[in-house]
């Protein structure tokens, strides 16, 4: 695993496409039971070369109620984006996740990592390319069927502040869901 995180640290597949020089930001261990799948990193978290160290990031760890020792211990969560370079800047906001990303290294990342028991898939990129005909309408009954797709794949929408009126307008996500999902993160992370 060590040697395959270096290849990928060393990657510049997408160079031509990206706003900045390649930096892929992952974290992962052959010992990892979670993986969270995430869509790209933004910028702040592309300074710093640390994943999730956003306010994402901080809403996140209180869906899993999860401190940021856990968080950050790849032995036990691994942080895999779709896409593993910020990708830039759109009109509303940044670009979607470089799709090079996931075919070529998620299979790799994913083959050395026998312990991994959950897949959270955050935002719609993650879950189109992992449950693809699947997924429901929309996110949000992808979200709302959580359950149709265990024990392999939790979806969840993103955590970042621009989806702050979705959960507004979905009570049902914090109440429902949000105790489900972090019973679930604390079994795997206690067994």
């Amino acid at each position: 695993m060590h040697e395959l995180l270096e290849e990928v640290r060393r990657c510049s597949l997408c160079r031509e496409h990206l706003p900045q020089a390649p930096k892929p930001v992952l974290a992962a261990s052959a010992a990892s039971r979670i993986v969270i799948v995430g869509q790209a990193p933004g910028s702040r978290v592309q300074a710093s070369g640390i994943p999730w160290d956003d306010p994402s990031g901080e809403l996140l760890r209180r869906w899993m109620g999860v401190d940021g020792d856990t968080f950050y211990d790849a032995e036990r969560i691994a942080l895999v984006p779709m896409g593993f370079c910020y990708p830039g800047k759109g009109r509303s906001g940044d670009l979607p996740p470089r799709p090079e990303c996931a075919p070529q290294w998620h299979p790799r990342l994913f083959a050395q990592m026998p312990q991994r028991r959950l897949n959270v898939l955050i935002g719609q990129y993650a879950q189109r390319h992992y449950l693809g005909v699947r997924c429901q309408r929309n996110l949000t009954e992808t979200v709302r069927q959580h359950a149709d797709y265990l024990p392999e794949f939790f979806p969840l929408p993103h955590p970042s502040p621009r989806n702050r009126l979705w959960l507004r307008r979905n009570p049902w996500f914090d109440a429902e869901v949000i105790p489900r999902f972090r019973a679930l993160v604390h079994e795997l992370l206690d067994d």
